[in-house]
């Protein structure tokens, strides 16, 4: 596919993820009810987002389970090689919770990026996405991207409040190249600026390779 094009694409989703979406700010702590054909509730907008993230899903979020949801779900059951039912129970559940997120978790992974490497080429801002998402499938982090992200010193930007800054597209496209597997760390599990870093420990890690002002290790 042509750049200018997947770069067009990539915003158009952008644009119905951040306008369109229904607010869904509260990671559930209860587990995602059974949904199927005719369900409503708060799980199945989860579920559309998710679905929509990794590209199944392009109409807008609604707490309706209908024919366009069955068709998105039933893609992505035969795509990863689950029955193909078109029910989202615990199996299907529970890949999808493996390679994507909720519309909190991007936000959270977009302000990570855009406090860590704005700035940074786009590559680079990419980079710091894959870093958090490579930490939450190691067992030496926590495995949510919460707990990556708010885990004690993990992080400048949270220890000094950048955090709290609202990122820009940039660092939302960035995170969903992430959220979709692509790593230009290949499997990094650290990063620093070697011109401001005072951590002895951090010089310690098998550097991979640097993108702009970042040096990322394993």
């Amino acid at each position: 596919m042509n750049v200018k094009v997947l770069q067009h694409s990539m915003t158009v989703l952008l644009v119905f993820l951040l306008v369109f979406a229904v607010p869904f700010e509260a990671v559930q702590a209860a587990p995602p009810a059974t949904l199927k054909l005719g369900s409503k509730g708060a799980d199945v907008p989860d579920l559309q987002y998710r679905l929509k993230t990794l590209g199944y899903f392009s109409d807008d979020l609604t707490d309706y389970f209908g024919t366009k949801t069955l068709e998105s779900l039933t893609r992505f059951q035969k795509d990863h090689g689950l029955e193909a039912d078109g029910v989202a129970g615990e199996k299907t559940w529970t890949e999808l919770k493996k390679v994507s997120v909720s519309q909190a978790e991007l936000n959270m992974l977009a302000r990570i990026i855009y406090a860590e490497s704005r700035g940074e080429p786009y590559e680079g801002q990419v980079a710091v996405g894959a870093v958090v998402l490579n930490r939450v499938e190691s067992s030496s982090f926590p495995d949510t991207i919460k707990g990556v992200i708010e885990q004690p010193r993990a992080f400048t930007a949270v220890d000094d409040g950048q955090y709290k800054l609202k990122p820009n597209e940039t660092a939302y496209q960035a995170a969903m190249e992430a959220v979709r597997g692509i790593d230009p760390t290949n499997g990094a599990l650290y990063y620093f600026n070697p011109e401001t870093a005072t951590s002895k420990w951090i010089w310690s890690r098998k550097q991979t390779l640097k993108i702009g002002r970042h040096v990322f290790a394993v």
